[in-house]
């Protein structure tokens, strides 16, 4: 198997040589990733040289509209998906919120949607409040010892009545990578509508949506080495049908109808720069260029499978004391790598006492504080958590540990 090229993929990102970050080790990359060299630099182009309204017949306009649509192209045919099926917003919290308020405009008064307590707020919240609409909102519960969601309680609370299932691919905080093709096939099945938060996983490697069976997936681009954009793929089927959210003059505008923010032009045209660093790592390590879709397929192995290994020794390090709970599966092929604990100090002073050592993490509820408490933790407690991608060092787990090893043993 091809192994990651650390040096490359550092190379790739200019946070790794500026000086005010230099001696610190980056786990909080759950809450954000560092940008890309590929997105950064289109972004200044396109402020230095076509910072003006797109589409318009003049030639600085022109290239503003065309880095625009190159990443909608670019972005859809890592995911597998068609171009208009692609859809950019301010954030993922947005995206939901918006899709939440066009499927109750389709939706009668007694109709179900199914929501987990694994899920982020953003996944979750927008639905539960159509419960105050008329909704029917069931909840899919997690097992409470370990943060698990079984995909056989799920069945239970599927009727013809239900029209929405919203799940994580992977929890923000017990980190399970939750069997999505299995689990949409199910809801699909069922007459549902499947909505895939990705947030969580898909900084590890962009996920093929088609071969995943989701009918909408959404994920944030910040997280994946791009800017400050939500990214939402909806079946073409579902958008046609929902009703437009955006200027009433823009019903007709497939890129329109779901985003009613007028869209970041700069920020838009950058998110090629996630597929351009993607075939950059692609090109370094295989010899052949297949189609977009199999070389993110490629990319993704590799970053999972460098996750794995840097995941190891700090799961393997926190099972050997009695004093944390691991929160999540214990085998890094069933979890993304991000490591929340509990322990007896309050998650934020932890990550307080990490300082010192030079390493970035955070401690809190992290937007999930339904699953917070479903485990017995005190949300306001809260929890440590170090994440990290694959442009972590070995060392700098090694790092982490040798702090966590003082500060956890301190009184």
């Amino acid at each position: 198997m091809t192994t990651l090229d650390l040096d490359f993929v550092r190379a790739q990102f200019p946070a790794f040589t500026e000086p005010a970050l230099a001696g610190w080790a980056f786990f909080e990359n759950a809450g954000g990733s560092y940008p890309a060299r590929q997105v950064v630099d289109r972004l200044s182009y396109f402020y230095g040289r076509c910072k003006v309204q797109p589409y318009a017949p003049y030639p600085a306009s022109e290239e503003a509209g065309a880095m625009m649509d190159e990443s909608y192209a670019r972005i859809a045919a890592m995911l597998n998906v068609a171009e208009d099926e692609v859809h950019f917003g301010p954030s993922t919290s947005q995206n939901t919120y918006v899709l939440a308020h066009a499927f109750r405009a389709r939706m009668a008064d007694g109709d179900e949607v199914v929501v987990t307590n694994q899920d982020h707020e953003a996944n979750s919240g927008a639905w539960r409040r159509l419960a105050d609409t008329g909704i029917v909102v069931r909840e899919w519960k997690v097992d409470p010892e370990t943060g698990h969601l079984n995909p056989d309680d799920l069945d239970p609370l599927l009727s013809d009545k239900t029209r929405i299932v919203a799940f994580p691919h992977a929890s923000n905080i017990v980190a399970e990578i939750n069997p999505v093709a299995q689990i949409c096939k199910k809801v699909r099945q069922s007459g549902a509508v499947s909505v895939v938060d990705g947030v969580s996983y898909a900084p590890h490697g962009l996920p093929d949506i088609a071969a995943l069976g989701a009918d909408i997936y959404l994920f944030s681009s910040y997280k994946t080495y791009g800017p400050h954009q939500g990214v939402m793929a909806v079946r073409r089927e579902i958008a046609d049908r929902l009703p437009n959210e955006s200027h009433w003059f823009n019903a007709a505008h497939i890129r329109k109808k779901l985003v009613p923010a007028g869209p970041d032009h700069a920020q838009i045209a950058a998110l090629a720069g996630i597929a351009h660093y993607t075939d950059a790592v692609h090109d370094h390590h295989f010899a052949d260029r297949p189609g977009a879709a199999e070389r993110a397929r490629r990319v993704h192995d590799l970053f999972r499978a460098q996750e794995q290994r840097l995941t190891a020794p700090l799961i393997d390090y926190l099972k050997a004391r009695n004093d944390v709970r691991v929160l999540g599966p214990t085998d890094p092929a069933r979890r993304a790598p991000t490591v929340a604990i509990a322990h007896a100090r309050p998650g934020e002073d932890l990550a307080r006492a990490l300082a010192p050592h030079r390493i970035m993490a955070g401690g809190g509820d992290f937007y999930a504080v339904r699953l917070i408490e479903a485990l017995g933790i005190d949300p306001d407690h809260g929890v440590l958590r170090l994440s990290f991608l694959h442009y972590t060092a070995p060392s700098e787990v090694e790092r982490a540990i040798a702090a966590l090893d003082r500060v956890l043993s301190e009184t």
